[in-house]
């Protein structure tokens, strides 16, 4: 049994936060909803900012990072990311109190969990994912990146628990109603990860996880069900759909990856 609960707070292309847990420590990932929004979701499942030990920030699109400057001006927990990502944040928005941001260089040891960032491809300045430790456990959080590069594969390889990108069905893509040059950057290297492709890369992992979360599903051009069946055909026909509970987020209620 993995030492991992995920929570789910939103996921979706108006916003993103996911809470991860070990029972003692609690961290967030992305804060792409206000903060009256996440302390209600917090609340939601018994918490508060005050039980937060972190929070880490993928890349500076503002339905990661929507809540930011209002949640600093309110509380000190760390909020850490890349160099180059704090540039890109705090140059788009100067109300963000700095004492707040920590540097995370790749590892980084908070209490009993290390957390290591990994780079992913996404036309962000300086875009990570993120894979937390803890007594043999490991989780990975790969969202918003356009195709599965080694360092992506190697993240989620191994994990028992994963959130993993179903942003889009391919065809309800190129079919819909967003414009070419919106159509392209989706479907590019630099954009996010299809539901086949996300089901590929599970199939294709020495060791499928345990507890997969699928994120960030694209309100347009996607459906719950639609990423559901197919990351679960492609499971299934690989014979390894046994082997791993599946779940999709949701952009409006809390999802967990756990049944209580």
């Amino acid at each position: 049994m993995s030492c991992f609960k995920v929570v789910m707070l939103a996921s979706g292309s108006k916003g993103n936060s996911a809470l991860i847990s070990t029972g003692k420590q609690n961290f967030l990932v992305d804060m792409g909803i206000s903060c009256k929004m996440l302390t209600a979701r917090l609340g939601e499942v018994g918490l508060s900012v005050g039980d937060l030990d972190g929070i880490f920030i993928t890349h500076e699109h503002t339905d990661h990072v929507k809540g930011l400057a209002t949640f600093t001006k309110k509380y000190s927990v760390p909020i850490y990311s890349s160099e180059r990502t704090w540039r890109a944040i705090l140059n788009k928005d100067g109300n963000i109190v700095r004492s707040n941001c920590r540097i995370i260089n790749g590892c980084l040891q908070c209490g009993e969990v290390e957390v290591n960032s990994f780079e992913i491809p996404h036309d962000a300045m300086d875009p990570h994912g993120y894979v937390f430790k803890c007594s043999g456990s490991k989780c990975a959080y790969i969202t918003d990146t356009g195709f599965v590069t080694p360092t992506v594969r190697q993240a989620a390889e191994e994990a028992d628990v994963l959130v993993l990108e179903a942003n889009h069905d391919v065809e309800m893509l190129k079919n819909g109603s967003y414009p070419p040059v919106l159509k392209q950057r989706i479907l590019s290297t630099r954009g996010h990860l299809s539901n086949e492709s996300a089901g590929w890369l599970l199939a294709n992992l020495t060791h499928v996880p345990k507890s997969v979360v699928l994120a960030h599903l694209s309100q347009e051009n996607n459906l719950p069900s639609l990423a559901f069946d197919t990351v679960c055909n492609i499971l299934d026909g690989a014979k390894l759909l046994s082997d791993t509970r599946v779940v999709v987020a949701a952009q409006d209620r809390i999802v967990k990856n756990y049944e209580e």
